[in-house]
């Protein structure tokens, strides 16, 4: 994974505000530490995480500052030596390439192989890392506080491109087929929505089951810890076309988790089609996502376009038992994005679905302004609506879909590809600035199959204002059907939008949702 933008408050969150060595339970003889390297199986690493969540919070140590002090360009000097990935001299059809500690990622993390001879500890070895000139190789001394603050997975298909990496508190990220990065994932989200009091849980510790030569899927199990709860999780990756992690969370809380998301998505939106106005660029789009997918319990696909608002926003969509939720990038063109450094049109969707029924919640959105490329100010994630509570441990499973592709298996309505927005009314007739246009392009599903003399209906609703000029049609260029209306909000402060095309009674299309605000444009 190549470190070069979106260096997040949140990954050096933890070294912000952790300064102190490691003590109490972790230094030990025979306490927490030790206990890491009889972790063998998941029900281990439960056991292990109940135990860590009975004692109070203690962050890891930090490696020594002249590895902390490094600037980006130093650390990214500092590469992994020929022969560095854990596996490489074998057959198995996965490597391991650790992640060396320091600038941002101050603390170091333990790793283990659990295989046919047992746990075993992957022990920091400066040999595994090309040091250049300017970046003495650690001595003794240093090594014995050096350690790894993540790792990169490959795969028999391409030993040289990594297909996941886990760095940086619980922060994760995988790609599709076309081998590029782009939003991140974490294991644990906590107090998002209340701004300047969000807790950023770590991994402290990995263990990697030693695939055998044929297998398809590495077993990754990880300890998450914070202040106010410890986990453990379990992730089964398999590569191809898709990145898919099945994933498995046992949480123990601390306290009471009253802000807590599960499966949280973190992306980022600088700006689009539906706020070009705003744009100072040459690139016409600059974002790693363009909305919101969800599918309800009840089986409505629902798309919301994203949006880099004038101040910070939340969204809430309530839910019972949903199927699936996700961030995608639908825009895959790049005319639209015109960036040949980073490639804004290949970055990858990410769709989560839930194993078994997560009961009543909420999807919850957390939209930020920005005004930088570099900084993820986008969050999704599933706010259970009953709050995990000490003693009471909560276990969820969700399956993770890394790529451009949807899985097959899913229905396929029509989808929302663009949304774009502009002064309302007719060219040549006098208009009010204060009336705005939207223009909704939808495609797939049965659309293709329906033309102008079928009877398609627009349906759109407001929550406030009056919604006018209503209608949709074929567009040939397009290969699917657009739909436009004007809003005059009559002088609402916001204006929440809702709409589907309908054809004989039943929903052609996704609904779109949009929350119209004056400040937004």
């Amino acid at each position: 994974m190549k470190i070069d933008r979106r260096h997040l408050l949140a990954l050096g969150a933890s070294s912000l505000a952790v300064t102190f060595p490691m003590a109490g339970v972790w230094a030990q003889e025979g306490g927490l530490r030790e206990r890491m390297g009889q972790v063998g199986s998941f029900e281990d690493l439960q056991a292990l995480a109940q135990e860590v969540a009975k004692t109070p919070f203690e962050a890891p140590q930090r490696v020594p500052s002249r590895f902390t002090d490094l600037n980006h360009d130093q650390y990214m000097s500092i590469r992994l030596a020929e022969g560095g990935k854990v596996w490489s001299s074998t057959d198995l059809p996965f490597r391991m390439a650790p992640f060396h500690a320091g600038w941002l990622f101050p603390h170091p993390i333990a790793l283990y192989q659990i295989g046919s001879d047992g746990t075993q500890p992957v022990a920091f070895d400066p040999n595994r890392f090309a040091y250049p000139q300017e970046i003495p190789a650690p001595d003794q001394g240093e090594t014995e506080r050096l350690g790894h603050a993540g790792f990169r997975l490959f795969d028999r298909f391409d030993f040289e491109r990594d297909i996941a990496a886990f760095l940086g508190a619980s922060y994760f990220r995988a790609v599709g087929k076309e081998m590029q990065y782009g939003l991140s994932a974490r294991g644990l989200a906590l107090n998002t929505a209340q701004f300047g009091e969000e807790e950023f849980p770590i991994f402290r510790a990995f263990w990697f089951h030693r695939p055998g030569p044929e297998s398809n899927a590495i077993i990754v199990l990880a300890l998450l810890d914070s202040a106010s709860t410890a986990g453990a999780y379990r992730f089964v990756i398999e590569s191809g076309r898709s990145t898919v992690m099945d994933v498995t969370a046992s949480i123990y809380p601390r306290t009471e988790l009253d802000g807590i998301g599960l499966a949280p998505i973190t992306s980022m939106y600088l700006h689009g089609e539906n706020d070009y106005s705003k744009r100072d660029d040459f690139r016409p789009e600059v974002h790693d996502s363009d909305g919101l997918v969800m599918r309800t319990g009840a089986g409505e696909w629902i798309w919301r376009p994203l949006r880099n608002p004038s101040a910070p926003r939340i969204s809430t969509f309530s839910d019972t038992a949903p199927r699936g939720f996700g961030l995608q990038q639908r825009d895959r063109s790049f005319a639209h994005y015109l960036d040949d450094g980073v490639y804004y049109d290949r970055r990858p969707n990410l769709w989560i679905e839930p194993s078994g029924d997560w009961g009543k919640g909420r999807v919850e959105l957390v939209e930020l302004p920005a005004n930088d490329e570099t900084v993820d100010n986008v969050v999704v994630y599933w706010r259970p609506e009953s709050t995990p509570q000490p003693d009471q441990p909560v276990t969820v499973g969700y399956r993770m879909t890394w790529g451009t592709e949807m899985p097959d298996r899913l229905p396929a309505p029509g989808r929302v590809m663009a949304t774009w927005t502009g002064i309302g009314g007719i060219p040549g007739e006098e208009r009010d600035p204060k009336v705005r246009k939207f223009v909704v392009d939808f495609t797939g599903g049965d659309l293709a199959r329906l033309g102008e003399g079928d009877a398609v209906e627009a349906v759109v609703s407001g929550s406030a204002g009056a919604v006018r000029r209503v209608a949709c049609r074929p567009i040939e260029e397009l290969g699917g059907w657009r739909m436009n209306f004007d809003l005059d909000p009559e002088g609402a402060d916001s204006v929440d939008l809702r709409a589907f095309l309908r054809y004989r009674g039943g929903a052609l299309t996704e609904t779109w949702i949009y929350t119209w605000n004056p400040k937004d444009g």
